[in-house]
């Protein structure tokens, strides 16, 4: 109720202050904004990117409804941060980053991996929501693959800017473009049709993702893992009202994570509890 009165205030100063000679060229987010500084108490409306096809991560369920881990954890964080309203917005992961870049979306939330390439453009906030560690995928009965060495001159499915893709292409770096690197466009449920078809021969996959783009069965990780990463919201870099939105959304999964919220919808959604790395 507190968010609903504040930010009708909000949208009637707005209002006010476009009647009083506001620039022509101002957009409605800049009018929101001049309202949201005029009044202390407003809400701030916050753009959150996520996706639609990773199964019980961010996807549309039988009811037609944005649901999944990631999108459950945005709605309960929104729940305890009244300052701000979060507002879900859904689009191809490739487009994500840029989205944020352009300043479309505020954060991303999309089971995003911290790695060094991604933190020399973006910000993380600091507290991890889930910990994972990436496996090469292949089909059940495909025994011959074990190792990054194993794909030369084989395809490899990954997606476009994903953490996945920056392991294959950190590897064709330092080996000549060995790997034939397939870049999806489909969904990831896509992914199981393309391997046991032979169209590729292998994916790189976050441990606990096996299960829900392969509920019968039918791939499994092979060999060690290929590295291990933090999973965080990512922001825009150099921003000061980012790194305010980043703090305060540390502070609500630190709060999620104290009262167990957090692994229990880590338990819901992904089968088990992947809100911490197991190896500390």
């Amino acid at each position: 109720m507190r968010k609903s009165w504040t930010l009708a205030a909000a949208l009637l100063l707005t209002g006010v202050i476009a009647g009083c000679g506001a620039d022509a060229g101002q957009t409605d987010g800049q009018a929101k904004g001049a309202a949201a500084n005029a009044s202390a108490g407003a809400v701030k409306k916050i753009i959150v990117g996520t996706g639609t096809n990773f199964p019980k991560v961010c996807f549309i369920d039988e009811n037609g409804k944005l649901t999944g881990f990631d999108v459950e954890l945005v709605r309960a964080i929104d729940k305890r941060l009244p300052q701000y309203e979060f507002e879900l917005q859904t689009q191809e992961f490739a487009n994500l980053l840029l989205s944020l870049e352009t300043k479309k979306i505020d954060f991303v939330a999309h089971e995003m991996e911290k790695n060094p390439e991604r933190e020399q453009k973006y910000l993380f906030n600091k507290e991890p929501y889930a910990h994972w560690r990436n496996k090469i995928i292949v089909a059940k009965d495909n025994d011959s693959i074990r190792t990054l060495d194993d794909l030369k001159g084989k395809k490899v499915l990954t997606g476009a800017t994903s953490a996945e893709a920056q392991i294959l292409e950190n590897y064709n770096k330092k080996n000549n473009n060995a790997i034939n690197i397939v870049y999806q466009n489909g969904a990831a449920k896509d992914t199981v049709n393309q391997i046991t078809t032979g169209r590729v021969e292998a994916t790189v996959g976050a441990d606990f993702s096996l299960p829900l783009i392969d509920p019968q069965g039918k791939l499994k990780t092979t060999g060690d893992d290929l590295g291990e990463a933090d999973i965080l919201f990512v922001f825009r870099k150099d921003d000061p009202e980012e790194q305010k939105l980043a703090d305060d959304i540390d502070g609500a999964i630190k709060e999620l994570k104290s009262d167990g919220t957090l692994a229990k919808l880590s338990k819901e959604w992904l089968g088990s509890d992947f809100t911490y790395d197991s190896k500390k």
